[in-house]
């Protein structure tokens, strides 16, 4: 896993979906025990006493590593789709934004977290979690996709 550093942080308004912005830098490489067996959610099992070969984190979660940022969250709009307050979400900026992706974009100059929902020629970004209403994207309201959500990081 390499270590990531606050190499620069994106000057943007206050809001209530996304806290920081910080982009991506390998700056050195660990990597950690990769067992050969898998684990059971159920009934455990003895596990092996011997690793198969180490694992480097970025190489599973970065793909494209000049396109890829970390978006700290604020707010409780994704809950139901596993994203908490004080998550780190691994946006992926060289990805196309599809039908049902969650996508990180800027509506009206505000960063926000959002499923992306595209239906008869209609824009929605959806929240997960019923107390808030989706938000149609009308000609009348200035809107990009900042990029999309391909992992989240968060403690158990």
């Amino acid at each position: 896993m390499s270590v990531l550093v606050r190499s620069r942080k994106i000057n943007m308004r206050k809001n209530k979906e996304i806290k920081d912005i910080f982009g991506f830098e390998a700056r050195t490489k660990v990597r950690l025990p990769l067992y050969v067996s898998t684990i059971k959610a159920g009934f455990p099992s003895p596990a092996d006493d011997y690793l198969d070969k180490k694992l480097d984190l970025n190489e599973h979660l970065v793909k494209h590593p000049a396109a890829t940022f970390f978006v700290k969250v604020a707010g409780d709009s994704m809950i139901n789709a596993g994203i908490f307050p004080d998550d780190i979400l691994i946006v992926d900026r060289s990805l196309e934004a599809r039908n049902n992706r969650i996508i990180v974009a800027i509506l009206d100059g505000e960063f926000t977290v959002k499923r992306l929902k595209k239906y008869r020629g209609k824009i929605s970004l959806v929240s997960e979690n019923p107390d808030y209403e989706p938000i149609e994207v009308t000609e009348d309201r200035d809107f990009d996709v900042w990029g999309v959500v391909t992992n989240v990081i968060h403690s158990v």
